[in-house]
């Protein structure tokens, strides 16, 4: 048996995970756009999208989720989600005042029609799903060095 095989779940959680881990990433993606019309938005969706990342390193094992996801893509997307987010607010600068929305509201109920609302969803949405990402990375990382002592 390879290596790659022995690390992680048995096979059919590896199976499951195959199959789903794509529509999980897809409803997160869904709960971050529609965050403005329904239910959700850019914290929910965030978490929704790292346990994505987080059931890819429960069933096949660090390094294949890591592959996915490094640390180093995980602190840039985090650190891309809070100067997004200082972006939107300061541009409202423009106009006047913090967070003023400088983009047309549209029509009510369309998924274009909350000014710079989903723009501030996509923003949180990269700084906690990237951020919970980490912290996850790092528990694991800390529970196998103290085990390596």
């Amino acid at each position: 048996m390879s290596k790659e095989h022995e690390k992680g779940m048995s096979l059919i959680v590896k199976t499951i995970t195959r199959l789903t881990v794509g529509l999980i990433l897809l409803y997160g993606i869904y709960i971050v756009l529609h965050g403005h019309v329904s239910p959700g938005g850019g914290f929910a969706g965030g978490v929704i999208i790292a346990l994505s990342f987080i059931h890819l390193m429960l069933a096949y094992g660090k390094e294949t989720a890591l592959r996915k996801l490094s640390k180093a893509a995980a602190s840039f997307f985090e650190s891309m989600g809070a100067i997004l987010f200082l972006g939107i607010a300061l541009l409202g600068f423009t106009g006047g005042y913090f967070f003023l929305n400088f983009i047309s509201k549209g029509e009510p109920f369309k998924l274009f029609s909350a000014g710079i609302i989903p723009l501030c969803n996509i923003a949180i949405c990269l700084k906690v799903g990237a951020g919970l990402f980490a912290i996850f990375v790092a528990l694991v990382l800390l529970k196998f060095d103290s085990e390596k002592r």
